[in-house]
């Protein structure tokens, strides 16, 4: 009983930085203050309760790096702006002197949950109403369940739920497939909402001192065989609007749900494949055109070059016979933006994690 309250407690805190936190632009060296905004394409969320100190410095791609002492509580990382049902691959170190989190960790809307998956702790392991287990990416979790009661949240105040992954061995590094979780949570009767909100890959001290590490993506990320095609600099994923079947459907990007017409595999012969109500297409470059501006579009597999699409380390997505870059049209970031191909030029409007 003593742990499932002190795990409340330590969320309480932790749920205000979804509260408080002031949007900014892209961002590079280092933080001290909360704030929201982009780094190098990805989304991030710094907060700090004060006492103490707690910063946290960008470095290149999805990597940074924290450091606290004595600080009342912090919570920082990096990741997306929405949630979803990918891979996240990560590396690098985690050396808490007290209590502290490493987690991927985010929200949903309708049901409002605030979720974490836990892969190290430093002095106290999260826990909570017990609720079995999932075995993911080479480990086991305990599942648990907490509530909060009138409490700070994305929303304002409100009462939900926290749903906990926390991995019974320790380690820092490797893969978390959200979706084995998201899974193994509701057919413990605890259903997510909405992929309405941010997911970082997060760490958090709580009345402790420490550093961090961690580098998030990379080619890692990029090579998943099935799953959303995200749009880092959007935080949207690729989509094929209103599901349609019919051949010839320009992409767009859109918020992250996970349904089928967001769900891509990538064959061994290259091609990103999308199946709908039992009708697979292909991402197609309209016509076999290779000019900066062609549409992209879904097709009949048929084989042919236009296509065929390279997932490359830096996380472009280049098409075999043009050798251009798949990107999100003027840079948008909005719901229904059209998806075309476009000369490569390192902008994060090119740039997108596939799993």
């Amino acid at each position: 009983m003593i742990g499932v309250v002190r795990a409340v407690l330590l969320s309480a805190v932790l749920t205000l930085s979804a509260v408080v936190l002031p949007g900014t632009a892209e961002a590079a060296g280092t933080i001290c203050s909360s704030q929201t905004g982009t780094s190098n394409g990805y989304y991030y969320s710094f907060w700090t309760a004060g006492g103490g100190s707690a910063c946290l410095t960008f470095g290149s791609g999805g990597n940074y790096s924290t450091s606290w002492s004595n600080v009342e509580n912090f919570v920082g990382g990096t990741g997306w702006a929405n949630g979803s049902r990918m891979t996240v691959n990560y590396s690098g170190s985690f050396n808490p002197s007290g209590n502290a989190y490493l987690s991927l960790y985010g929200w949903t809307s309708n049901p409002l949950v605030e979720y974490y998956i836990v892969d190290n702790w430093g002095s106290y392991r999260p826990t909570g109403t017990y609720k079995g287990t999932v075995t993911s990416d080479g480990g086991t979790y305990d599942i648990y369940q907490t509530t909060r009661y009138n409490a700070p949240s994305v929303e304002g105040n409100k009462t939900f739920n926290q749903y906990w992954s926390v991995r019974q061995q320790r380690r820092t590094g490797g893969s978390i497939t959200t979706g084995n979780h998201f899974d193994a949570w509701a057919r413990a009767g605890m259903p997510l909402g909405s992929f309405t909100y941010y997911m970082i890959l997060a760490t958090e001290g709580y009345q402790s001192s420490g550093n961090s590490n961690i580098v998030l993506g990379g080619s890692g990320d990029n090579n998943g065989t099935t799953g959303a095609l995200r749009a880092q600099g959007a935080g949207k994923c690729l989509d094929v609007p209103n599901s349609s079947t019919t051949p010839g459907a320009q992409l767009q990007i859109y918020s992250c749900w996970g349904g089928a017409n967001q769900t891509w595999t990538r064959t061994s012969s290259g091609q990103l494949t999308a199946t709908m109500n039992g009708t697979t297409l292909c991402l197609d470059a309209y016509n076999k055109q290779t000019s900066p501006g062609t549409k992209v579009e879904t097709w009949s597999c048929n084989g042919g070059t236009n296509q065929q699409w390279t997932v490359n380390s830096n996380g472009t997505v280049t098409g075999v016979p043009s050798g251009l870059c798949l990107e999100v049209t003027g840079g948008s970031t909005a719901d229904g933006a059209l998806v075309d191909l476009g000369t490569c030029n390192g902008q994060s409007n090119q740039r997108w994690t596939l799993g």
